[in-house]
C-alpha cells in the first residue's frame, strides 16, 4: 500500500506552469478543469487541440508557421506533426541572449567553469562556422565520444544549427561498443576529449580514439578537447585538431538552417539486446516540443531555475537536460564518479550552485542511503524544490528516504520513458501529491495504459505499458531500416497500431503509475540500460567458453548482472579466467556490463528455433514459474538454475 508523502500547498499549485496551462485550456476551450486527471484525459482525447495549445504556451520558435498540428492522428506509425512549419532546434535552445549563466561545469578535477548565454552563443557560432567551412550540412552525421562537459553541448548545438544529425557515446564505452553505434551511421566529424576522470584518476582516451577511427573511414576530422591534460599529444590521430584551433575566432553570428518539423536531429541507440544496437532517428521538432513540455509543465522549470542531472552523454537524460536551455534555465554539468571524493559530493555541489531541480538515478539514491548520507543535516538545500529519479523503479524505502533525509517539502518525481522517445511516458505533476513507490501521472498527450495479454486496459493490475496514440518524439525511422520492418517489430508487433514499450506497469485508480521493470531481457544495473548481446559478442570470441547466458538479478533495490558460462571441453572456470572475462567486458563493452557473479552451468536453455531463453533463466533464479517449457529445445537445462546458493549473497 502506497503512503502519502507530500502534498503541494494551494499557493504552490497556483504558481506552477501546469496550473497556468490548465487555466489557458479552460479559457480557450470553455472547460472547467480543476485537477490533473481531467486535464490529462482531455489532452489524450483531443490531440490536435492539446499540441496546438502546447506549442504556443511553450513558446516554440519557428520561421514558417504550421498548417495543422497533427495529420493522420489515428495512424501509428504514420501520423505527421506540425506540417509545413520551419524551425531549428539549436535556435530554440539559443534564443536567450543575456548574461545569465547557461552552463556550470563541475568535474572531478574540481575546476569550476561557467558560460553565460551570450558566451555560449559565441562559442557555438565559432564552432558552427568551422563545421560549415568543411562542408557539414543538413543530414550529415556529427558525433561525440565525450564527457558531460560544456564542449559537448557546444558541439551538438553547432552541428544541429547547420541541420546535421548529432549522436554521442560516453568515454567509458569500449572500442567495440562505440563502433557498434557510430559504425552504422558513418559520421564525418568526431568530437572527443583527450580523456576523463573517474574516482580521482585521469583516464586516457587517445588510444581508444585511434582504434575507433581506424575502423571508421568516414571520419574526416577529429576535434580533441583538452581535459585531463593541458596540451594533449594528438599526433597519433589522423586529421586531428584541438578544439581551440578548430574554432573560427572571427565568427560571431549563426545562420540557423531552417528545418521541417520531422527532419532528423538525433540518433539514439537501443541497448543491443538482440544484436547491433538499433539506431533510432528522432526529429528536431518532435524532441524539442516533447522535452520542453516535460521540462516546463511536468518539471515546472523556469528561467530562474538551476537544474542538475547526473548523466553521461551516452544516456538520453543528457539530451533531456540539454533542452533546458530552451527555457533559459542554468544547467549544472557534472562528469565523474558521484561518490568522489566522498558520497556527499553531489549535495555539496547542489548547495554551492543553489540547485533547484536535482536529477539522478534510483541506483544512486539507494547507494546514498546505504552510505549513510543525510543531505538535509549536512547542507543548506533551501533552494531545492524538486528531486527527479529515473533509470529503474524507485523503491518505497527510497521515496521515504528522500523526504526524511533530503528535504521534507519538495516534489519527488520518479519518471520513466526511454531513449526510444527521448522522454517519458510517466512523470511528475507539480499540482499533485506524491505517494511512495508511485509515479505521479501519465504525461500530457501520452495515451498510456496498462494492457493485459488480451489487449484490454486494466487498472490496479501489473500489465504491459502501451501508448495508444502517436506523439511527436516517436522515432521517425531506424537508420538503415529501409522497409521499416525493424521499426514496426520493435513496438507494434504485440498490439497492432499500438506502441508496446516492454515495461510492466500498474495504473492506479488515481492515475498514478507503478513500475515493475522491463518485460523483456534488457539489463538495468545502476539504472543504466544495457543489452545482453553486447556481452555475448565478447564471450563468443573466447575459446574457453562453449556457451553462456546473462541475466539481471534483482538485488538490494537494484539489478546486478549474473553470467552463467558453459565451459568448452578441456577448460575450467578458474579465477584467472573470471578476471579475464571481467577485464574484457570492461574494456570492450563498458564497466556497467561487468558481471557481479560468474557461475558455471552444465547447459544453456534454447527455444525450438534456437533462441537463447534469458527470461526463463531470470524467472528460475528469482523463484518464479516458467510456464511454457514446451517451447524449449532442452527444458531440463532449467533445473540447474532453480536453487543456486551463490545467488543468495
Amino acid at each position: 500500500m502506497t503512503n502519502l508523502l507530500w502534498q503541494p500547498s494551494e499557493q504552490r499549485i497556483k504558481s506552477t506552469n501546469m496550473y497556468r496551462f490548465m487555466q489557458l485550456v479552460n479559457e480557450r476551450f470553455k472547460k472547467n478543469f480543476k485537477d490533473y486527471p481531467e486535464l490529462w484525459e482531455w489532452s489524450v482525447e483531443n490531440l490536435e487541440d492539446f499540441w496546438d495549445t502546447a506549442w504556443h504556451f511553450l513558446n516554440i520558435k519557428g520561421s514558417v508557421p504550421y498548417d495543422k498540428p497533427i495529420v493522420n492522428k489515428d495512424k501509428m506509425p504514420g501520423a505527421t506533426f506540425f506540417t509545413n512549419c520551419k524551425l531549428n532546434f539549436a535556435e530554440n535552445l539559443l534564443q536567450y541572449r543575456n548574461d545569465n549563466l547557461a552552463l556550470v561545469f563541475r568535474g572531478e578535477d574540481l575546476v569550476r567553469r561557467t558560460l553565460t548565454y551570450n558566451q555560449l552563443y559565441d562559442e557555438v557560432a565559432k564552432t558552427a562556422a568551422s563545421l560549415k567551412a568543411m562542408g557539414i550540412s543538413k543530414g550529415d552525421r556529427v558525433v561525440g565520444f565525450v564527457p558531460n562537459m560544456p564542449e559537448s553541448i557546444i558541439a551538438m548545438l553547432a552541428a544541429t544549427s547547420l541541420g546535421a544529425i548529432w549522436s554521442s557515446c560516453s568515454p567509458d564505452f569500449g572500442i567495440k561498443g562505440v563502433l557498434d553505434r557510430f559504425g552504422q551511421t558513418q559520421p564525418r566529424v568526431l568530437f572527443t576529449a583527450d580523456g576523463y576522470f573517474f574516482k580521482g584518476k585521469p583516464l586516457d582516451s587517445i588510444q581508444r580514439i585511434a582504434g575507433i577511427v581506424e575502423e571508421l573511414p568516414s571520419i574526416e576530422k577529429i576535434v580533441v578537447i583538452p581535459y585531463t591534460t593541458a596540451e594533449p599529444d594528438i599526433s597519433a590521430l589522423p586529421n586531428a585538431v584541438s578544439f581551440a584551433d578548430f574554432k573560427d575566432p572571427n565568427a560571431h553570428k549563426i545562420e540557423f538552417t531552417q528545418m521541417d518539423f520531422d527532419d532528423p536531429l538525433y540518433i539514439m541507440y537501443s541497448s543491443g539486446t538482440t544484436g547491433l544496437p538499433k539506431c533510432m532517428v528522432q526529429s528536431g521538432g518532435g524532441v524539442l516540443l516533447h522535452q520542453k513540455k516535460e521540462l516546463v509543465l511536468h518539471t515546472d522549470l523556469g528561467e530562474e531555475d538551476t537544474i542538475f542531472y547526473f548523466t553521461t552523454c551516452g544516456w538520453m537524460m543528457w539530451n533531456w537536460l540539454t533542452c533546458s536551455l530552451s527555457v533559459g534555465a542554468t544547467l549544472v554539468l557534472f562528469d565523474g564518479n558521484p561518490f568522489h571524493p566522498g558520497p556527499d559530493a553531489l549535495w555539496e555541489m547542489a548547495e554551492a550552485e543553489k540547485v533547484t531541480v536535482f536529477g539522478t538515478s534510483a541506483g544512486y539514491i539507494e547507494a546514498l542511503k546505504n552510505a549513510g548520507v543525510k543531505p538535509k543535516e549536512q547542507f543548506d538545500l533551501t533552494h531545492l524544490k524538486s528531486v527527479l529519479s529515473t533509470g529503474s523503479p524507485l523503491s518505497d524505502e527510497n521515496f521515504e528516504f528522500i523526504y526524511e533525509h533530503v528535504k521534507s517539502d519538495l516534489l519527488l518525481a520518479s519518471i520513466s520513458g526511454g531513449s526510444d522517445l527521448n522522454g517519458c511516458f510517466a512523470l511528475g505533476n507539480p499540482m499533485g501529491a506524491v505517494y511512495s513507490g508511485e509515479l505521479q501521472c501519465r504525461g500530457l498527450g501520452m495515451k498510456v495504459f496498462a494492457y493485459d495479454d488480451a489487449g484490454a486496459p486494466v487498472i490496479d493490475q501489473q500489465a504491459e505499458l502501451v501508448c495508444c496514440a502517436p506523439f511527436p518524439s516517436m522515432p521517425i525511422y531506424f537508420w538503415g531500416d529501409t522497409d521499416g520492418s525493424k521499426y514496426h517489430s520493435a513496438y507494434f508487433d504485440q498490439y497492432p497500431d499500438i506502441w508496446a514499450h516492454g515495461d510492466f506497469i500498474q495504473v492506479t485508480p488515481r492515475g498514478g503509475v507503478i513500475m515493475f521493470g522491463r518485460s523483456d531481457t534488457t539489463l538495468n544495473p545502476g539504472g543504466v540500460r544495457i543489452g545482453t548481446a553486447e556481452i555475448y559478442r565478447r564471450l563468443d570470441a573466447m575459446e574457453e567458453l562453449e556457451d553462456s547466458v546473462v541475466v539481471g538479478q534483482s538485488w538490494n533495490n537494484d539489478v546486478r548482472v549474473i553470467l552463467f558460462v558453459k565451459m568448452a571441453k578441456g577448460f575450467e572456470l578458474t579465477s584467472d579466467l573470471q578476471n579475464k572475462i571481467r577485464s574484457d567486458i570492461r574494456a570492450n563493452a563498458s564497466p556497467r556490463h561487468v558481471p557481479a557473479k560468474i557461475i558455471e552451468t552444465p547447459d544453456v536453455p534454447y527455444t525450438l528455433n534456437m533462441k537463447k531463453v534469458e527470461l526463463a533463466v531470470k524467472k528460475m533464479i528469482e523463484g518464479k514459474e516458467v510456464k511454457n517449457k514446451d517451447a524449449l529445445k532442452n527444458p531440463e537445462s532449467l533445473d540447474f538454475f532453480a536453487n543456486i546458493s551463490e545467488l543468495k549473497s
